[in-house]
Parts: structure tokens; C-alpha cells; sequence
């Protein structure tokens, strides 16, 4: 695990990491961070930057080899989970995924309501 030599971090983990068998379906019983320490995924309290950078890091080198990581993904997006890294994404990553769905579902709605309506034909 990478963490800084100066000190030990104790990382807050929220109690499910992984959603109990049934909640989200089997996706998570594949997942290869069942089998990884959870303190790499969540933030330490008071975690310095280049810490938190390398951590972040390495818990997406765990997620890309993941066979299930675009589920892992989804969950994460689908909840939102408001903490750490899921789907080889941080949360600053995932409210960026999020907004830009926000932006392009506006856009579909306004394209569609666009079609809707019918073009009225100039009067000759």
C-alpha cells in the first residue's frame, strides 16, 4: 500500500464498500478490491495532498483490473457515492461524469421538444 513514510494514515471507510449480495445486484462479488485493503479507496482524515494523489493512483491501477469495473462504476454514479474511488473514478471525477449528463440530457430534451413541435409553413 502506498502510504507516506512519515506516518501511519487511518482512512475513514464508510461501513459498505461493497453493497450486500442483493442490494446491487452480483457485480460486487467480483470485484478485485474485495481483496484489496478498503483504506486505499477512501481518504484518510487530513490526508496531505501528494498522499491522497498517490492513493488515488493506486487504487485506479486496482479498478483497471477489474472485471467489473463499469458496474462498480455505474453504482457509484447511479447512488451517487459521495466518497473515495469506485469504477476507477474519485468523487471529483464522478460529479464531473454527472454534471455532464445533466448537461447532455438537457440538450436531448431541448432537441426533442424541438422535433415536437411542427414547423408552420410560410404563407405564399
Amino acid at each position: 500500500m502506498l502510504q507516506p513514510p512519515h506516518q501511519p494514515l487511518q482512512a475513514a471507510v464508510p461501513p459498505q464498500r461493497i453493497p450486500a449480495r442483493g442490494q446491487a445486484g452480483p457485480w460486487h462479488s467480483e470485484a478485485v478490491c474485495r481483496r484489496d485493503e478498503a483504506g486505499l479507496f477512501f481518504a484518510p482524515s487530513k490526508e496531505p495532498t501528494a498522499a491522497r494523489l498517490s492513493r488515488e493512483e493506486a487504487a485506479k491501477r486496482v479498478c483497471a483490473r477489474c472485471p467489473v469495473m463499469v458496474e462498480c462504476r455505474e453504482h457509484a454514479l447511479l447512488q451517487p457515492e459521495p466518497y473515495g474511488v469506485w469504477g476507477g473514478l474519485t468523487a471529483a471525477e464522478r460529479r464531473v461524469v454527472l454534471a455532464r449528463r445533466r448537461r447532455r440530457d438537457v440538450e436531448l430534451q431541448k432537441a426533442a421538444r424541438s422535433a415536437a413541435v411542427p414547423h408552420i409553413a410560410a404563407a405564399g
